[in-house]
């Protein structure tokens, strides 16, 4: 949470300080293109690796066949109709070792992706107020529940709404670049 929230401050600067649009567009491009492939690509797979160790309890010991059909379910799920998925492409999940060996691994890049970006949002609204608050629940390290350490921040985790302003944070970077795509088209 420290540094993703340290690397949206320095972005946040970044962005603020460059004048010309093309390189913004570039910065927000690869911005953007990282929240994507740690919030979706990384639920994607977890729900691989949900997938797989479910059907390894339900099924006992799966063919390699067996496991490159449940990833390749799960990334047409991300993907829809947007990528065309060839059969070769079901072996990707061996590149993965912590898929076998350490189930839900994946799963703190995408709730700590989602995390930051709503409490970058909530620091934009609150400004200078929030970052005690915030510096308080850093201090608290592990010391207690997520939920504990990040109410003084007025989160509940358990609401959809707030992990929709992470999403909402997403979505206007993606405003962002596509205003810049327009004013850099001549």
């Amino acid at each position: 949470m420290a540094s993703t929230f340290g690397e949206m401050l320095v972005f946040s600067a970044m962005m603020e300080q460059e004048s010309d649009p093309k390189v913004r567009l570039a910065m927000l491009g690869h911005k953007i293109e990282d929240s994507f492939a740690t919030v979706f690509r990384q639920i994607s797979m977890n729900r691989f690796e949900h997938g797989l160790h479910t059907a390894r309890r339900e099924e006992g010991e799966l063919t390699s066949e067996r496991i490159s059909t449940i990833w390749l379910d799960t990334q047409r799920a991300m993907f829809g109709d947007s990528v065309e998925m060839t059969d070769n492409y079901g072996v990707w999940w061996s590149y993965v070792p912590h898929f076998l060996h350490t189930p839900g691994y994946v799963y703190a890049y995408a709730f700590g992706e989602l995390l930051v970006m709503a409490l970058f949002a909530r620091y934009r609204q609150e400004g200078a107020p929030f970052a005690p608050r915030y510096l308080d629940v850093l201090r608290a390290g592990g010391s207690d529940w997520p939920e504990a350490t990040l109410a003084p921040l007025g989160v509940d985790l358990t609401d959809p709404d707030f992990w929709k302003e992470g999403l909402g944070e997403i979505e206007a970077l993606v405003a962002q670049a596509e205003e810049l795509v327009t004013q850099t088209r001549g």
